[in-house]
């Protein structure tokens, strides 16, 4: 179980109402005592999901609250932040070293680097000579609001910065909770195959971009990038997407134009204009 959201023995009581399954067939042929205990056990399974619900609900809510301090905090010293999701070995990292490499050069990057445990993928990061400040969860499967609360003043961000959140890999928790980002970048590479928007809608919703990596792989799988692209605007129309490949460096370009434009954009409309 994540210690941090409590997803899991109870996710499916939680998402899908099947707390009252427990089939018809089952309560005949047994004496009005078990079933009488039967029902109160439906009940207190009732009762104990709607416990979680109200959990989860004042959980989500207070971390909304402290992802818009986030917010006015970054808008305070006229900076942006980006939360960069996706599964383990997408290649988050490595976008955002091909990022800060490119765009270092035109405006302050400091980065926020979120793992379970290890300190790997911030010592790649320091070696482009941004700041950069690690995050470790433990048992937690997503960073939310106050985790990345504490460590932004930590960091001390450079007014004008553009800030990174690389978030645990997971498709499934980061996207519940806003950290105080100012878009949800999603990572996914073509090689976890064009269901993913299908399995983990939820992520493809709430994401602004998706990056597709990898894509020199292309020519050695039995699909082609149609058929991920078409699945992800089947599940969010209004999603951008930008294919490209990290480590031959190709279709990046676009991508960054648009790291810069967005931060640009939120600057000027936190400044008033």
């Amino acid at each position: 179980m994540c210690a941090v959201c409590g997803c899991g023995p109870h996710a499916s009581s939680l998402e899908g109402g099947h707390v009252h399954d427990h089939g018809h067939a089952h309560a005949h042929g047994h004496d009005h005592a078990h079933d009488h205990a039967h029902a109160h056990g439906s009940h207190d399974e009732h009762e104990e999901a709607s416990r979680l619900l109200r959990l989860e609900a004042d959980l989500l809510s207070r971390n909304d609250r402290i992802a818009q301090e986030n917010r006015d905090f970054l808008a305070r010293i006229g900076s942006v932040a980006f939360n960069l999701i996706g599964g383990p070995g997408s290649g988050k990292t490595s976008l955002l070293e091909r990022t800060i490499r490119t765009l270092g050069r035109e405006m302050p990057i400091a980065v926020l680097e979120g793992d379970q445990e290890t300190d790997l993928d911030a010592e790649r990061i320091r070696m482009t000579g941004v700041p950069v400040l690690q995050i470790n969860t433990g048992s937690g499967c997503h960073l939310n609001a106050e985790m990345v609360g504490r460590s932004l003043r930590r960091l001390e961000p450079r007014p004008g910065s553009v800030v990174f959140v690389e978030n645990v890999g997971n498709l499934v928790c980061p996207a519940l909770f806003d950290v105080g980002e100012h878009a949800k970048i999603l990572v996914a590479s073509v090689t976890e195959g064009p269901e993913k928007p299908l399995k983990y809608p939820q992520i493809f919703r709430e994401a602004h971009v998706l990056v597709l990596n990898k894509t020199d792989l292309l020519p050695h799988l039995d699909v082609g990038l149609h058929a991920y692209v078409e699945n992800a605007r089947r599940v969010n129309p209004d999603l951008r997407i930008f294919s490209v490949s990290c480590t031959k460096g190709i279709g990046l370009r676009p991508f960054f134009d648009w790291i810069v434009a967005t931060a640009r954009a939120e600057t000027a409309a936190a400044r008033g204009g």
